[in-house]
């Protein structure tokens, strides 16, 4: 590949998040071209309740993407790659595109009673095996399985072809290209992917209560899919790449061989392994999934999910008002020696991996009349470390270590937070140059998609290291802070896992 940034082709990534849509333009050698963010609103309108509206987020990938092309100058945009918000469901009209009732996000805990019906009657082990997820109301299939029985007429509609149905990435390439699509690695975040075989489970739409035909074509993750529409930004730019957010995470964090890994600090954590062309199944509530499909040929990692990072420093600044932006979170905490005892579990959407509890609730605990801002902000921020830390361990007892981790996403701007990550981890940190690693994957993989590169190697140029974080405090320190936290999550979740 030729490199050089006065001029020449650029690859573009749609990357939609959960709470912004960005585009991002990167050149062959992975500079940073241009980019544009646009947030949008999410809806909660219960307790327990996320919702997006699809068309806002569609019109806030059309104006970034104008904005983008706008501004490539001597640059030809080769190729567009779609990265999303994984899980999160949409309907929408076959003949208009239009959504037929609000978007049900990946953090939304409405289905959790249906999912705890499937426990009780014995259907989770079934349904680890075909698609190395558990039961739980983060995945697509329950949420979609409410719409079609509580939006009125929806499920007729569904029988009677007129509707279509997806994760957001399949929604975006109706709306851009009019092909109904999916990848493999968005289509494994669904309940409804037969892991093994690599296609949707008919036992499993059976259980579901969906109709097979309302759900995407598979494809791979690179490759053409269609070009964008007339009337459109980008109109005959095609599209050529679709991931999920953290399995493009994992790519443009070049995590491209068995055993490397990366933790994206986003809205959520996500802790993913590269395990290569095996599909490792875990024995401690860890998630097997497909990282990438290439030229026909899968890859697969093991993944641990932490529902809220991120969205608690937005908690903190909303609704509590402690902070006035989350850039403020890495003076107040290095104002203080340490948190005070004061532990956060940030339990805002039920506790992710290896707890797997929708029903549990946030707790700040350890409060003494000494306790400031400082002190809770601090500990928000511990509570990253301690969450990783779980899945680290998990991961290594399902027999993948790992050495070292790359870390990206909008916390590990925080300096303070990626030292305290490599303390409590006991492992080095690697921080890119590009943060924004999800994009820069989806910009790799259309690269690849579009014919201009042979493999995913040659576009592992495009990733460079910034800073590396080693640990530093002493490991009885360490282990103090770790009994605190475990003593915190044992009373949020009396099915707590140990220290280990």
């Amino acid at each position: 590949m030729s490199t050089g940034t006065l001029g020449g082709p650029a690859y573009l990534a749609i990357d939609e998040g959960t709470t912004s849509t960005r585009v991002a333009a990167f050149s062959q050698d992975g500079a940073l071209l241009t980019q544009s963010n646009k947030t949008f609103e999410q809806f909660f309108p219960k307790p327990g309740w996320v919702e997006h509206d699809a068309e806002e987020i569609f019109r806030a990938v059309c104006e970034t993407l104008e904005t983008v092309l706008s501004g490539l100058g001597a640059h030809t945009p080769a190729a567009i790659g779609i990265t999303n918000q994984r899980e999160t469901v949409v309907v929408w009209d076959r003949a208009t595109g239009k959504p037929v009732a609000p978007a049900i996000v990946w953090q939304d805990r409405r289905t959790a009673a249906f999912c705890d019906a499937l426990k009780a009657g014995g259907h989770e082990d079934d349904v680890i095996a075909r698609t190395g997820l558990l039961l739980d109301p983060y995945f697509t299939a329950t949420k979609l399985r409410w719409l079609l029985k509580n939006v009125d007429g929806l499920q007729a509609k569904a029988r009677q072809g007129k509707v279509l149905a997806g994760t957001i990435d399949a929604y975006l390439a109706y709306r851009l290209t009019g092909k109904h699509v999916t990848d493999h690695s968005n289509a494994s975040r669904t309940l409804l992917y037969n892991l093994e075989r690599g296609e949707w489970d008919d036992q499993l739409c059976a259980l579901f209560g969906i109709e097979r035909a309302i759900l995407p074509h598979i494809v791979d993750t690179a490759g053409p899919i269609g070009a964008v529409q007339g009337g459109l930004p980008g109109q005959g730019v095609p599209i050529c790449a679709i991931a999920g957010d953290q399995q493009a995470a994992t790519i443009g964090q070049a995590c491209l061989q068995p055993g490397q890994a990366k933790a994206t600090y986003g809205t959520g954590c996500f802790l993913l392994a590269n395990t290569g062309l095996e599909i490792k199944r875990s024995h401690n509530r860890l998630l097997s999934t497909v990282l990438s499909s290439l030229k026909g040929q899968r890859t697969f990692a093991l993944e641990g999910s932490i529902f809220v990072a991120g969205s608690l420093m937005q908690w903190l600044r909303d609704s509590l008002q402690l902070i006035e932006s989350a850039e403020e979170s890495e003076a107040l905490a290095r104002s203080v020696d340490d948190s005070a005892g004061v532990v956060i579990v940030p339990a805002l959407a039920g506790l992710g991996a290896p707890y797997w509890n929708p029903h549990a609730r946030g707790a700040i605990l350890g409060l003494t009349r000494g306790a400031t801002r400082a002190h809770v902000v601090r500990a928000a921020l511990e509570a990253q470390s301690y969450q990783t830390h779980d899945l680290i361990v998990a991961m290594g007892r399902d027999g993948q270590t790992i050495d070292t981790l790359r870390v990206d996403g909008g916390m590990v701007s925080n300096e303070w937070l990626c030292q305290d990550l490599a303390d409590v981890l006991g492992i080095a940190l690697e921080k890119p140059a590009v943060v924004e690693t999800t994009a820069l994957g989806a910009a790799m993989l259309a690269c690849l998609g579009v014919g201009d590169a042979a493999d995913l190697k040659e576009t592992a140029h495009m990733w460079q290291p910034n800073a590396t974080f080693e640990p530093g405090q002493p490991k009885e320190t360490v282990r103090a802070r770790l009994r605190l936290w475990h003593d915190a999550i044992g009373r949020v979740d009396q099915r707590a896992l140990g220290e280990g």
